[in-house]
Formats: structure tokens, C-alpha cells, sequence
């Protein structure tokens, strides 16, 4: 069973919230996604930018060989699919029942030429979005795989800004395509650091887990 994540990650601009207030005419309606359901497919017309609601989403690349590589995991509050292209270069499917805000790319373009918050806002989630991207690629090609998945928890900590309790909407496929690992290395990886004492699991699902030791995991991380 999923776990559900409604917890707004920490220093993300709510840019289209901000928007149904101030330039109602712009945005569209909320859409609901079902668990599983494609939002856009690759190489699609990049025509909107969506903001979650409620809900995850992964974006993700098929590989020649058949391999998925998964590039980003967005959350509650994460404004995803603006591209500086005509066209997606990820597929985004929902992971758990997702609701999204959305509005015409060219609409929020508009906006922002004449709005200087709102374009700063834009910048700062560009800004974050490349650190993000680049910090991805350091993970995938330099550390091991037990530093990936402390990362990745570190990482999760971060965003999901709950209260000690870290609630994975992901299942550990998802992790293994997302660190460039196979599910068995995900799940001995985990184990480990289960035993080392750096975290603890709270349901039989082991979605939900307590970070015990975050220094032991920053450690892992540099």
C-alpha cells in the first residue's frame, strides 16, 4: 500500500497557488491523476507547467535497452514540466493518487514578464532544479551504493519537511531507477544501514522510516 505525502517541502515558492489569487483568469482547473497515470509522455507538446497539490510524481526516461532512468521525484508544492524546449524531454506519471494545479506555459510566460516576484521565482526553481539535476549526475557516476541510498534519504529529509518521520510515497523500484541501482542493491543497502543503527523502519511496508543517526548518513553523503 502507498504511503500518502501531504507535507509541503521546505523554500519552495508556491508559484501557482500565488497565481490562482492574482491572475485567476490564467490557471485552469485542478486535474486528478490515478496512481499509475501518465500526466505527459516524452517528446509531447510542452503546452502547460503543473504544480502539485496532493499526491507524487516521478519523471522518468526509457532507455534504449529498455531500462527506466528516473530523473526527479516531485512533491507537494514542486512545480514540474516547464521546459525551455517545445517538447517533454521525461515522461511524469503519478506515483499515488495526485492531484495538480496547472496553466498554459505561455499564460505563466506572459505573467511574468509583467510580474518581478513571479519571475524570481521562476529563476530561483530553475536555480534549484539545475543544482538538483547536477547533484543527480554526481550521485549516479561517483559514490557507492550505500552512499546513493544515504543520500536519498538525506535528500527525502529535506524536502518532505515532516517531524522526524520520513513517509516514502515511492516503492523501492522507484528508488533503484531513481539511484541507478538494482532493487536488491536498494534493499541491502537499506538493511545495512538499518543494523549500523542509522535509521529504523515503523510499518511492515518500510515506507515510513525514523532517521536515527543523521550524522552517520551525512557522513555516507560526503
Amino acid at each position: 500500500m502507498f504511503a500518502h505525502v501531504n507535507v509541503r517541502p521546505a523554500n519552495r515558492p508556491s508559484i501557482l497557488g500565488g497565481l490562482t489569487a492574482q491572475h485567476a483568469n490564467c490557471i485552469t482547473s485542478e486535474f486528478h491523476y490515478r496512481k499509475g497515470s501518465e500526466i505527459y509522455g516524452e517528446k509531447e507538446p510542452a503546452e502547460y507547467v503543473y504544480q502539485i497539490v496532493s499526491g507524487a510524481v516521478r519523471s522518468y526516461k526509457l532507455l534504449s535497452d529498455g531500462r527506466r532512468q528516473i530523473g526527479a521525484f516531485h512533491l507537494v508544492g514542486d512545480i514540474f514540466g516547464l521546459e525551455n524546449a517545445e517538447t517533454h524531454r521525461f515522461t511524469a506519471e503519478a506515483i499515488v493518487d495526485t492531484t495538480v494545479r496547472l496553466m498554459k506555459r505561455m499564460s505563466l510566460e506572459r505573467v511574468a514578464h509583467f510580474d518581478s516576484d513571479l519571475a524570481r521565482n521562476l529563476l530561483i526553481m530553475t536555480t534549484s532544479n539545475l543544482r538538483h539535476a547536477e547533484d543527480h549526475m554526481l550521485l549516479l557516476g561517483r559514490k557507492t551504493a550505500l552512499e546513493r541510498v544515504a543520500a536519498f534519504l538525506l535528500e527525502m529529509d529535506r524536502r518532505l519537511a515532516g517531524v522526524g518521520v520520513v513517509v516514502l510515497p515511492m516503492c523501492r523500484r522507484d528508488i533503484a531507477d531513481y539511484l541507478g541501482l538494482t532493487l536488491e542493491t536498494v534493499s541491502r543497502a537499506l538493511s545495512k544501514l538499518h543494523a549500523y543503527g542509522a535509521l529504523d523502519f515503523l510499518a511492515s511496508n518500510q515506507r515510513e522510516i525514523t532517521l536515527v543517526d543523521r550524522d552517520q548518513l551525512s557522513r555516507l553523503d560526503n
